[in-house]
């Protein structure tokens, strides 16, 4: 009697066995089973305090798994999977379900990039973060004076941001990225300060910052940038007007579209420095690191006067009579195109 009790306490123990090996291999099937892609840059969003039961329902329901009853007992098998972080990752083609659990336990979202590029003003940037996707927007329909009081800049905002490709995950806001950008171009600032050759005629590091982003609208090419910064250096140590079309258009109203007139030049603004003496009051557009380094180091030279050359370039000159004949010149170019 004791040994058919025994044989058949062996015969259901080997049979718990033979069902757990069996329940073993059956979940490390289904969770090497692919997810269903259903498009190619697909993202998935975890929300905070999200149950095993919630995640098995939005995985079935984005039709990521076709079976999520297993799910919670997959992750009772294996604990390690368990430890899912909020947030939105990026699915990748041949993904399978533990990749997939391995992924949203890593706590690696995905990047998002946006792209600010050198020239371009503030109200262009704040347009371009409203564009952007999975932003956090917390400056939506501000002015640029409360935009400043947000991020905590002390006056006028324009030239504080440093032009550059950030990476962002899902949930940023848009003054986390600014903040980021105002810090870059005030550390990228003092150290061309800091290193800027002598004699230069500015007060304070913002009137570089102030130059830098009148250079940055005079020329887009790297190679000229030293000589346009020596014209308005050379003009600031004689007391000549600077007298730059950028910083016109800046001063104009905004709803005036189209080139300079001679009434735009004779406008008296805070910003005509064809009316004004020395540099505008603040920045006209966010200059790049050429720029700046090219207000910190203007190329020696005499000339006091540029024109468009008409190919992309201007040419360069030390007096007004050879100015006028490299205008003519200029305007010959465009005529005959």
């Amino acid at each position: 009697m004791k040994k058919s009790i025994i044989r058949c306490l062996l015969c259901f123990g080997l049979l718990l066995i033979v069902a757990a090996v069996a329940g073993y291999f059956y979940l490390q099937n289904y969770a090497s089973q692919k997810i269903q892609l259903q498009q190619d840059d697909q993202l998935i969003t975890i929300e905070r305090g999200t149950s095993v039961q919630r995640l098995s329902q939005q995985l079935e329901a984005e039709q990521l798994i076709t079976n999520s009853q297993l799910l919670p007992l997959l992750l009772r098998f294996d604990p390690s999977l368990r430890a899912i972080k909020a947030g939105t990752y990026r699915l990748s083609a041949n993904m399978t379900l533990r990749d997939l659990l391995v992924l949203l336990c890593s706590g690696k979202e995905a990047q998002f990039t946006i792209q600010f590029i050198e020239g371009t003003r503030a109200k262009d940037w704040l347009l371009t973060l409203q564009a952007a996707p999975y932003i956090h927007h917390q400056l939506t329909d501000l002015s640029l004076e409360q935009v400043a009081e947000k991020l905590g800049i002390d006056g006028h905002i324009e030239g504080w941001f440093y032009p550059d490709t950030y990476h962002y995950t899902a949930g940023t806001t848009d003054v986390a990225i600014l903040k980021r950008a105002y810090q870059r171009m005030d550390s990228h600032l003092q150290i061309a300060w800091n290193g800027r050759a002598t004699g230069l005629p500015y007060k304070s590091a913002y009137e570089m910052l102030i130059m830098a982003s009148i250079i940055e609208k005079e020329t887009g090419v790297d190679s000229e940038r030293g000589l346009v910064s020596s014209v308005f250096y050379n003009r600031l140590g004689i007391g000549m007007k600077l007298q730059t079309d950028p910083t016109v258009y800046y001063g104009r109203s905004e709803s005036i579209q189209g080139p300079l007139t001679r009434d735009d030049l004779r406008e008296k603004t805070p910003y005509n420095t064809y009316v004004i003496y020395g540099l505008p009051p603040t920045p006209i557009a966010m200059p790049g690191e050429a720029s700046l380094q090219a207000a910190a180091h203007p190329t020696p030279s005499k000339y006091l006067y540029f024109v468009a050359d008409g190919y992309g370039g201007h040419v360069f000159t030390t007096n007004l009579d050879s100015h006028n004949r490299a205008v003519q010149e200029y305007l010959r170019v465009i005529r005959n195109r």
